[in-house]
């Protein structure tokens, strides 16, 4: 297990959404700003409270050009579930193998139950890692108002203000 650093390149991973449709990362975020987001569950209160903030962010994150992906080990039933309950537009997807997906990404896997801890990346338009967010248990995570500041810092001092 090797945690990602910044300015590494985030690892090839298949994301399969809870309408169907596969998302490749970080090639399907190409060109954008790109937060994914590990969650521990639909049972997890903190991770439905992240998820539903960065609903709520919706707009504020179109506006630094970012897009969102979560995923878990739920089952598509219980994923989508959770998508309705909380109204979720962003892609959310759902069967993560939390071993593998440790393997690749240095996520904290929960022994039993298996379970990815709440881990949260922001990449670049090429697909770097600009911040890496890992946490052990249920709290220390990325919110979408630090998501929002870090890519504007980052835009402001790419452009020299």
């Amino acid at each position: 297990m090797t945690l990602l650093n910044p300015g590494e390149m985030f690892p090839h991973l298949v994301v399969t959404l809870t309408n169907g449709s596969i998302r490749e990362l970080p090639d399907a975020l190409e060109g954008h700003f790109g937060v994914v987001l590990f969650n521990r569950g639909s049972w997890c209160p903190y991770c439905n409270a992240q998820l539903r903030a960065f609903e709520r962010a919706t707009e504020s994150l179109a506006e630094v050009d970012a897009q969102v992906v979560a995923l878990s080990v739920d089952d598509q039933a219980t994923a989508s579930e959770m998508v309705a309950k909380n109204g979720l537009t962003f892609s959310v997807g759902y069967g993560a193998d939390a071993h593998a997906v440790a393997e690749i990404t240095g996520a904290f896997v929960n022994p039993d139950p298996v379970f990815l801890q709440a881990t949260g990346f922001i990449l670049d338009p090429t697909g770097r890692v600009v911040i890496s967010v890992y946490s052990s248990g249920a709290i220390g995570r990325l919110m979408p108002e630090d998501v929002v500041g870090m890519i504007r810092y980052i835009r402001e001092h790419a452009s020299g203000s």
